[in-house]
């Protein structure tokens, strides 16, 4: 029997269960891991509130990130022996590869044996967020040195993460957060510049840093009125790609800036990675490239146990975390 995390039903953290299971071995081109480390996602939240793109049959498992030692390889499956440390690429469905558990199974490509100076905790921390603002500012935007790319929701993993792949490529990250109490966390983050959107006209400000260029990338995932101080900073030809939804107001069309100056507004969903073994592998080389080099570092907000998952779900929804939340198993 092994302990994994279950809900019977939507509703707030205090549905998850931890529960004893039989896990079946993997089966033909699966890897079953010894898991040591989770990195817990917004999307989870969503699924056991039942608001996400995926509906879970209960009970249900979940989760997208685990790190650990791999314990058992199944028939077919090459390059990978008992007792490599590995980490987990999010599936495409978390309902049929969930990864809260002590002991979980996940198809070999998605299984990544990661850099050696990695620990539990920050190898855990890492593919969904740099796959995300990878996909986002290298695989779409085409992100390149002296671009300016405004990157929202800076504090979060996706933010941090964005704001390094920038960095390493030679552009301009600017982070936008809500308040200035993470305005200085963002500097030393290596943000080139950091706007507080509710204390600080932001268009202005964008207006200021970017000069009469305008930014050429924007990174958003909440939405909401925000959407027209972004547009009109941007320049011409310049791209804004949408992956969220936060904001619970309604989004406005910018139609005068898009047409005035032939902006590409964009959805993303990393899904579009996932499913595409070349570009997974593009992407997989590119972040473990930085990783081995140093640029990229994985931040982590506040550590768990694997008891407290209740307690770590209430902190994910909190807003109060400057980076990933990681609950130890």
């Amino acid at each position: 029997m092994t302990r994994v995390v279950r809900f019977h039903e939507h509703g707030g953290p205090e549905v998850l269960r931890i529960e004893n299971v039989d896990v079946p071995g993997p089966g033909r081109g699966e890897i079953q891991i010894r898991v040591k480390a989770l990195g817990l996602n917004r999307a989870e939240a969503l699924l056991r509130a039942g608001a996400y793109i995926e509906t879970p049959t209960f009970p249900s498992g979940l989760g997208l990130e685990a790190a650990g030692i791999l314990e058992t390889v199944g028939e077919g499956v090459e390059g990978f022996a008992p007792g490599d440390a590995v980490s987990v690429v999010p599936p495409v469905s978390m309902v049929r590869w969930p990864a809260y558990g002590e002991l979980v199974t996940f198809p070999a490509g998605l299984v990544v044996k990661h850099p050696p100076s990695l620990g539990w905790e920050a190898a855990a921390a890492v593919w969904m967020s740099y796959l995300t603002a990878y996909g986002a500012l290298i695989d779409i935007a085409k992100l390149h040195r002296e671009d300016c790319v405004v990157i929202t929701a800076a504090s979060s993993s996706v933010g941090l993460a964005a704001i390094q792949i920038a960095n390493r490529v030679g552009a301009t990250a600017i982070a936008v957060t809500r308040t200035g109490a993470k305005k200085p966390a963002l500097l030393e983050s290596g943000a080139a510049h950091a706007i507080a959107s509710a204390e600080e006209d932001l268009a202005a400000r964008l207006a200021e840093i970017a000069g009469p260029k305008g930014v050429r990338v924007v990174l958003d995932p909440i939405g909401g009125p925000i959407f027209e101080p972004l547009t009109a900073a941007m320049s011409r030809g310049g791209i804004l790609i949408e992956f969220g939804g936060l904001s619970p107001e309604p989004t406005p069309f910018p139609l005068f800036a898009v047409l005035s100056k032939s902006l590409t507004l964009r959805g993303y969903l990393v899904h579009e990675l996932l499913s595409d073994p070349e570009r997974l592998e593009a992407a997989k080389a590119f972040i473990l490239d930085g990783l081995i080099s140093g640029s990229f570092r994985p931040v982590i907000a506040r550590i768990f146990p694997f008891d407290r998952i209740v307690e770590a779900h209430r902190f994910l929804e909190s807003n109060e975390q400057f980076g990933k939340i990681v609950v130890t198993v």
